[in-house]
C-alpha cells in the first residue's frame, strides 16, 4: 500500500483497572471493527491492557507477568495488514515502564517507554516508573510513524525526538483526566507541538470513570498546520478512523462544541454509572432533603443508571418544612423512582432520653443538629447493609472546604457524586438539566438553602454568600493565592480570614469523606494533600 493513504483507527475505549483479560477483548473487539473499517493502523489508550491508573498494582511483579502473557496473545493473533499499537506496563530487570508496543505480523514489531513521568495533580508516576530514553519510530504503509504516550506530549522534547528519528506522523496514546476546559488546553498543548514538529498528530485518549476520575474520551488529531481535522465525542466510547495522506491528516468526522455544563453533567453521570457498574453494585439510595443537592445527585444517579437503580429516601424531622416534602414527592413522582418516607423524631426522642443525663444543665447547640444528621445516616446505612446498594452522599465542594457537614451523617456513604461541585455550580447544573422541561422543582432551585436542623435556619446564618465562598475558596485552593492576595483582589478580609480558617480546620472531616468525581483543576482527593495537624500560618 506504498503512497496509499493511510487509515489510523482511533479506539477510544473504556477500560478497567486490573481487568487484564477484559481489556484484551476490547482491544480484540476494537482491531475488528478497524478491519472492517479498512484501518492499517489501530491506536488504543495509554495502559490500555490494564487501566488507568493501576496504582500500587503496578508494584507487583505478578501484575507484569500476567500483562505479558496478554500483550503475548494479542500480538500472536495480528496480521501484517493491522498494526495495533497497545499501551502496558513493562518490567526489564529492575526497571518498569509505561510502555506501548506496536503488533504486527504476529510479534511485537516495536516498543516504546515513556519519557516523561507525570508526578503532579492527580498524577505520580514517578513512584512507580522509570523514564524512558530514546524515541520510537515505527514504518507501517510506507510512513514512519512515531510514538508518544500522554504527558510526553504537554512540554517540548519527545515529539520533537521523534520528528528527529524521522517520524512523519506522530499518535500520541493518553490517559488524560477531565477537568473543566480541559479539551481545550488539549488542543494548544498539542498545536504547539505541531508547531515545533512540523507533523501532524492523531491523539488517542481513554474514556470512563475510575474512583474519583473521568476520562472523557474527547480524541483529536490536527493536521501539520496545527488545525483540528478530527474530534471524537465527549464521554463515550468510540471508534474512528482518521485518513493520513500526502503528509497531513486529511479527514476525521469533527464532533459538535459542548456547553461546559452538559459536559460536567456526562462527567458526573459516567463517573456514577462506572463507579457502580465496575464495583458491581446493584442500584444507589440516597437522602432527599428538600434542598437542591440532594435533588440534583438524584438526577445524575437516575441519568446514570437508569429510574429502576435508584431509591430515595426522605427522613424529615420537626423541623423539616411541608414545601421540603412536597417538593421531594413532585421530583421522584417526575423521576420514577422508588421514595419512602421515614420519620426521624421517635429517634430524636430516644437519643434524647438517653444522652439527657449527660447533657444536663448544657444549652441545645450544634450537637443536637448533628444528631439528626446522624440519625438519618444511620438508616441509610442500615438501608445499604440490607439490600448491598450503596449511599450516595449529597455535599458539595463549598460544604466539603468548610465543613458544613457531619461526620457520620450526611457525609456518611459510599460516593460522593458533587463533591467538587461548587454551590453556585450546583445552580448552573440544576438549571441546565431542567432546559427541556422542569424535572427538579423551581422551588427547590429559588428557596433559600437550609439544612433545616432548628427552626427558620439558612445556610447564610453561619456562611458568606455562596458567591463570595466560592471565590474565596477557588482562589485559595486552587490557584493557591494567599488570603492576602484575596483581599487585595477585593473579597472582605473578615470573610477571607474566615473562610480560610474553616478550609484549614476541616482537614480531618474531608479526609474520612468518601471519594468523588473530580471535575475541576483541583479536587479534595489525590491532588489536595494538606497535613491535619499544621501550625503553618497564611500570609495575610
Amino acid at each position: 500500500m506504498a503512497n496509499e493513504p493511510l487509515k489510523i483507527a482511533v479506539a477510544q475505549i473504556n477500560c478497567v483497572v486490573g481487568d487484564v483479560d477484559g481489556n484484551g477483548e476490547r482491544i480484540r473487539q476494537a482491531a475488528s471493527q478497524a478491519r472492517a473499517a479498512g484501518a492499517h493502523i489501530l491506536v488504543t489508550p495509554e495502559l490500555s491492557l490494564c487501566g488507568y491508573p493501576p496504582e500500587d498494582l503496578l508494584l507487583r511483579p505478578d501484575f507484569y507477568r500476567n500483562c505479558d502473557k496478554a500483550l503475548a496473545r494479542l500480538a500472536a493473533e495480528t496480521d501484517d495488514q493491522l498494526a495495533i499499537v497497545v499501551g502496558h506496563p513493562l518490567l526489564e530487570g529492575d526497571h518498569r515502564y509505561n510502555a506501548a508496543s506496536v503488533l504486527r505480523a504476529g510479534a511485537i514489531v516495536a516498543t516504546y517507554r515513556k519519557l516523561r513521568l507525570p508526578n503532579y495533580e492527580v498524577f505520580d508516576e514517578e513512584r512507580y516508573f522509570d523514564a524512558g530514553t530514546s524515541a520510537c519510530v515505527f514504518e507501517h504503509g510506507g510512513v514512519r510513524v512515531g510514538l508518544n504516550i500522554c504527558a510526553d506530549v504537554w512540554e517540548e522534547g519527545a515529539a520533537e525526538a521523534s520528528r528527529a528519528a524521522g517520524a512523519e506522523l506522530l499518535l500520541a496514546i493518553n490517559a488524560s483526566p477531565y477537568h473543566m476546559d480541559k479539551l481545550q488546553i488539549r488542543h494548544e498543548v498539542l498545536r504547539d507541538r505541531v508547531s515545533g514538529t512540523g507533523i501532524p498528530v492523531v491523539y488517542c485518549n481513554l474514556v470512563g470513570g475510575q474512583d474519583e476520575l473521568v476520562f472523557d474520551g474527547a480524541s483529536f488529531a490536527l493536521g501539520r498546520t496545527g488545525g483540528l481535522r478530527y474530534q471524537a465525542p465527549s464521554f463515550e466510547e468510540s471508534l474512528d478512523v482518521v485518513t493520513y495522506a500526502d503528509g497531513d491528516v486529511t479527514s476525521g468526522t469533527l464532533a459538535a462544541p459542548r456547553e461546559i455544563e452538559a459536559d460536567v453533567w456526562d462527567a458526573l453521570v459516567l463517573g456514577v454509572r462506572d463507579y457502580i457498574g465496575k464495583n458491581g453494585f446493584p442500584g444507589v439510595l440516597l437522602g432527599l432533603s428538600g434542598g437542591i443537592d440532594s435533588a440534583l445527585t438524584l438526577c445524575i444517579a437516575v441519568d446514570a443508571l437508569g429510574a429502576d437503580r435508584v431509591r430515595a429516601v426522605m427522613m424529615p424531622s420537626p423541623y423539616t418544612a411541608q414545601m421540603s416534602l412536597d417538593d421531594s414527592r413532585l421530583l421522584v413522582e417526575r423521576l420514577g423512582v422508588r421514595y419512602d418516607e421515614l420519620i426521624i423524631a421517635p429517634a430524636m426522642d430516644t437519643f434524647s432520653a438517653i444522652l439527657s443525663p449527660m447533657f444536663a444543665g448544657l444549652k441545645a447547640d450544634t450537637t443536637e443538629e448533628n444528631l439528626q444528621a446522624r440519625i438519618r445516616g444511620m438508616l441509610l446505612m442500615a438501608l445499604s447493609n440490607k439490600t448491598g446498594s450503596l449511599v450516595l452522599t449529597t455535599g458539595n465542594k463549598s460544604e466539603m472546604a468548610v465543613g458544613y457537614a457531619t461526620l457520620y451523617g450526611d457525609m456518611a456513604g459510599g460516593f460522593a457524586v458533587i463533591k467538587d461541585i461548587f454551590k453556585t455550580f450546583v445552580y448552573r447544573l440544576a438549571r441546565w438539566r431542567n432546559r427541556n422541561g422542569e424535572v427538579i422543582p423551581d422551588n427547590i432551585i429559588t428557596r433559600a438553602p437550609s439544612a433545616e436542623l432548628k427552626p427558620d435556619q439558612t445556610d447564610q446564618d453561619t456562611l458568606p454568600p455562596y458567591e463570595v465562598l466560592d471565590a474565596i475558596i477557588e482562589a485559595y485552593m486552587e490557584r493557591d493565592e494567599s488570603p492576602r492576595e484575596i483581599i487585595a483582589a477585593g473579597y472582605p478580609e473578615h470573610d477571607v480570614r474566615r473562610v480560610v480558617g474553616m478550609l484549614k480546620r476541616n482537614e480531618y472531616k474531608r479526609r474520612q469523606s468518601p471519594v468523588g468525581i473530580r471535575v475541576t483543576r483541583r479536587g479534595f482527593g489525590k491532588d489536595w494533600r494538606y497535613p491535619i495537624t499544621a501550625r503553618y500560618q497564611d500570609e495575610y
